[in-house]
């Protein structure tokens, strides 16, 4: 009995003093139809989307339906904070179909527009997660650079296919818990001059990540258990 409480007692401090971490990116793309035709549905962007949620709980999405004009604008994202978007860019409402040249909403009737790209979005809080759904990337060769600060910056290029079909779909996002960032700036980096639709911004704190164990954690779980086991079959020979 006393090793097993020893033993018991040894992997309570490996837990209570292991480090969770996850550092992800998510993306899913569905190629479009044409510059007049909205997609009805983006399985691969959908897809990416729930993957990215299911590593969070309780986090806040803007989707743009209770905000109208151009940026600056103000976000409410809930427990995870307020956040402040500025830059170029103004809400826009389509409540059917496109606005002709590719881009809609994905939800709703209204969505963030921007003819440059060129925008960020400061958050009150420092968080760990972002993701966010673009409309009608890269038909005119533009490229998505999203750069991330928190003392240092961090940019991923988004993988879209440059050179799309109009009205095409793509989910994207990021999950990092060790480097927790206090903004994040769009741009274009592509080859020429291109607009762009955003919709369904979620953020999440480093408090709605659902923890995922180290690996060294997981193999010295393992090996705990298998003591516990040991014991329990030299207890069970000496009867």
């Amino acid at each position: 009995m006393k090793k097993i409480a020893l033993l018991s007692v040894f992997l309570v401090l490996i837990f209570s003093g292991s480090a969770f971490a996850l550092t992800a990116t998510y993306f899913g793309e569905d190629l479009g139809l044409g510059e007049s035709t909205r997609l009805t549905s983006f399985p691969n962007a959908t897809a990416a989307e729930a993957d990215f949620l299911s590593n969070l709980v309780g986090v806040g999405t803007e989707d743009f339906e209770s905000l109208s004009g151009n940026a600056p604008l103000s976000v409410d994202f809930g427990v995870a904070g307020t956040a402040t978007l500025s830059g170029s860019g103004y809400v826009s409402t389509v409540p059917s179909g496109t606005n002709t040249v590719g881009r809609y909403p994905i939800s709703g009737d209204n969505y963030f527009e921007t003819s440059s790209a060129n925008f960020s979005i400061a958050f009150s809080d420092p968080i760990a997660a972002f993701g966010f759904y673009g409309i009608d990337f890269g038909d005119f060769n533009g490229q998505i650079l999203a750069t991330f600060a928190n003392g240092t910056s961090t940019a991923y290029e988004i993988p879209h296919t440059v050179g799309a079909p109009g009205g095409s779909v793509i989910y994207w996002g990021l999950i990092d818990t060790e480097s927790l960032f206090t903004s994040v700036t769009f741009s274009n980096i592509g080859s020429s001059a291109d607009a762009f639709g955003f919709d369904n911004f979620t953020i999440g704190s480093v408090e709605q990540v659902v923890p995922t164990p180290e690996p060294g954690t997981i193999f010295m779980m393992g090996l705990g258990l298998l003591g516990l086991a040991g014991m329990g079959r030299k207890k069970l020979f000496r009867k």
